[in-house]
């Protein structure tokens, strides 16, 4: 089932998520639904926050960018309980833009390596690391289950330049080709 998309202004979006167990209900159907609402919206990664659960789960399907990144084919996973516990490498600038914050795309700074622990959709543990941009992507996502947005990670004077377009998208003033959920609970 596709999901609304909680937009900028919805107070899930700056919660910090919390961990869940095995028999957290109906979590195969949550997950298959998280994976067709982030392929509906053409996104590359869609956290739990984002679908208005505060819960520290995300999904990634980086496959479509395996022409810019050969190493992300077949590069699918669910991310449970996930805790980034290193990052390192060089700091690179890329432009990133959210689902949460429709027609917004800008430079953020993020390390190239990470290690993360994690549960999979089979409660298999995993801690691994990650580099490149399978480290982007999941940095992206992982900072949704810690209430951080990446307007957040931008210069100052971009933020600045940003305040009026991020409070018309909070107000419900942007498009968007997918179902979403307003700030106020409104879904559009």
């Amino acid at each position: 089932m596709v999901l609304p998309v909680s937009i900028i202004g919805a107070n899930v979006l700056r919660q910090v998520a919390k961990d869940i167990d095995k028999d957290y209900p109906k979590l195969k159907e949550f997950i298959d639904d998280l994976f067709e609402t982030m392929y509906d919206s053409d996104g590359v990664g869609l956290a739990a926050p984002q679908v208005n659960k505060s819960i520290r789960l995300f999904v990634v399907d980086a496959s479509p960018m395996e022409e810019e990144d050969p190493e992300l084919k077949d590069f699918k996973k669910v991310f449970i309980n996930a805790h980034i516990t290193e990052r390192s490498g060089d700091i690179i600038s890329m432009e990133e833009g959210c689902l949460s914050i429709p027609g917004i795309r800008e430079e953020v700074k993020r390390e190239t390596k990470i290690r993360i622990e994690y549960y999979d959709e089979n409660w298999e543990f995993h801690d691994e690391y990650f580099e490149g941009m399978a480290a982007r992507v999941i940095q992206h996502e992982y900072d949704h289950l810690d209430g951080i947005l990446f307007t957040d990670k931008v210069s100052p004077l971009t933020k600045r330049l940003l305040k009026g377009k991020l409070r018309d998208i909070s107000r419900g003033k942007f498009s968007a080709h997918y179902k979403v959920r307003l700030g106020d609970g409104r879904v559009a």
